[in-house]
């Protein structure tokens, strides 16, 4: 066992990993746990029961009753099968109960799209798909700041995209709003190309690390304008709409302002289509007190960029909203959310709640949590009030009570297994081994959450798979209804809808 676990902790490849953990549940006895259905975790007798029944009216080829059942709950916990904690006891996967469950409705999903017949017709299908997918929700993948430490995403997304389970909506913040930004740009070949391990290495570092071609050993410190030149590299200078055109991915930059009485941003191609993702991304970068706060631009009427509120100043955006979840869900319904956290202030005190049983030392770091959430406040309060002539003080209160008041988790956390880094190198150019010790360290990370991914993101997949299909037929079902003198309002009323 003790073999087994340090070749997992040693894998470079997801396949050998898989390999190696499927062993260690079959030794571990987990093998035949994933086969029981029962246990404490969760409502084991109501998965079943209700999988029976789906079985029951595709067997039987009775729609109605099939459309019926999936009507009364279609949900990522239904009987807290969705519950982290599933998945942390086994290596790979968790009760193939769970997993059969996920397919079978996926399945019937599928069979009620491809009916023929009118019974359920095509209108009550699209209905009922649209309400599914609303009440189901979506994912959203949220990338942390963390200066350096933020090439830690790259494997985290190297290794959902290459088991296509990279979701649709993206935010990023700081070093995270960078890899954000490369996602929102690039098609799914420029991606995979992106992605390259060949490739990474030439990309990622910058030219100041490169001597007559090949790669240099030293580290220099990362200044404002290496790390413009680093973005000018990495990201086409473009819009945050143009980028949803180009790729469809629903990128989101948290931006903090400068000053104390605004509010914190999230740009996206619904809030602000025409800022540059470029600038947004500098201003998500603009670590306090080392680089200089940014003023946004945006693409005017005639294509030419000109100040977006131009009084205004932004600086890094994990200071006030490094996983911006409330407004992601109230943007895109986003109601599950893939954590990749690696904010160096926070990264040694966060631990995956969720994934954990109850317990004294959970019990006790929410404890020390929530006390120093109220004496944040406290602290606050009393810097506005008796420091009102001292903006400076008021500032440092306000990012101080910021940092500590935020969420640093989701639903399903992806954290790097070493949380100590010199602080000293966070903003220095890394070295090629270095680079390649935090890409490879955020696949490590993943692989053992990708089969919860796949489980909780199946559903919701294929929703949006039909829905698209769905739609694309209903438009072109009215477009054939009306005369052909209303065809182009048609078509103008629904590309705007």
């Amino acid at each position: 066992m003790k073999k087994l676990e340090n070749k997992l902790r040693l894998s470079t490849s997801y396949e050998e990993w898989k390999a190696l953990a499927k062993e260690h549940d079959r030794c571990s006895g987990r093998e035949h746990w994933k086969k029981i259905d029962k246990t404490s975790l969760y409502d084991y007798a109501s998965i079943r029961s209700r999988l029976e029944r789906l079985r029951y009216f595709r067997e039987n080829n009775d729609n109605i009753g099939l459309l019926f059942s999936l009507n009364e709950g279609i949900h990522g916990n239904m009987g807290g099968m969705g519950k982290p904690v599933l998945y942390a006891r086994a290596k790979f996967g968790t009760k193939q109960l769970v997993h059969d469950y996920v397919d079978a409705i996926s399945d019937s999903l599928d069979h009620l799209a491809q009916l023929d017949s009118d019974h359920p017709n095509f209108l009550e299908r699209l209905d009922f798909f649209r309400r599914a997918s609303k009440c189901y929700g979506k994912s959203a993948l949220m990338l942390s700041g963390g200066a350096v430490l933020g090439n830690f995403h790259v494997g985290v997304v190297k290794a959902l995209v290459e088991q296509d389970l990279l979701p649709e909506v993206i935010s990023g913040a700081s070093a995270g709003s960078m890899i954000a930004a490369v996602l929102g740009t690039r098609t799914d070949e420029e991606l995979k190309h992106f992605l390259d391990v060949d490739n990474l290495g030439k990309v990622l570092l910058t030219e100041v690390a490169l001597v007559n071609g090949r790669l240099s050993e030293s580290s220099p410190r990362i200044n404002h304008q290496l790390l413009k030149e680093k973005i000018a590299k990495l990201i086409p200078d473009i819009t945050f709409q143009e980028a949803f055109e180009r790729t469809g991915r629903h990128i989101n930059i948290s931006i903090s302002p400068s000053d104390v009485h605004q509010t914190s941003r999230l740009l996206n191609a619904i809030a602000s289509p025409n800022v540059y993702i470029r600038k947004a991304v500098l201003a998500s970068c603009a670590v306090p007190g080392i680089y200089p706060p940014v003023m946004l631009e945006a693409k005017n009427v005639h294509g030419h960029p000109q100040p977006y509120l131009a009084t205004r100043r932004w600086i890094d955006g994990s200071v006030s909203d490094d996983l911006p979840a409330k407004r992601l869900a109230r943007l895109y319904g986003v109601n599950h959310f893939i954590v990749s956290q690696t904010n160096p202030i926070v990264l040694w005190a966060v631990h995956d709640a969720k994934a954990e049983n109850s317990g004294l030392m959970p019990a006790l770091r929410q404890l020390g949590g929530r006390s120093l959430k109220e004496v944040s406040k406290v602290g606050s309060s009393v810097a506005r009030k008796y420091f009102k002539n001292s903006p400076r003080v008021r500032r440092i209160a306000n990012i101080v009570y910021s940092v500590i008041n935020q969420e640093y988790t989701g639903d399903i956390n992806i954290i790097p297994r070493y949380r100590f880094f010199d602080p000293r190198k966070l903003l220095t150019e890394l070295k090629p081994d270095e680079l390649q010790f935090f890409i490879l360290e955020g696949e490590r990370a993943t692989w053992p959450k990708l089969e919860m991914i796949r489980a909780s993101t199946k559903i919701s997949r294929k929703l949006s798979q039909i829905l698209e299909v769905y739609e694309a037929e209903e438009f072109s079902r009215l477009a054939q209804a009306k005369p052909h003198h209303l065809g182009a309002e048609i078509t103008r009323n629904q590309v705007r809808a």
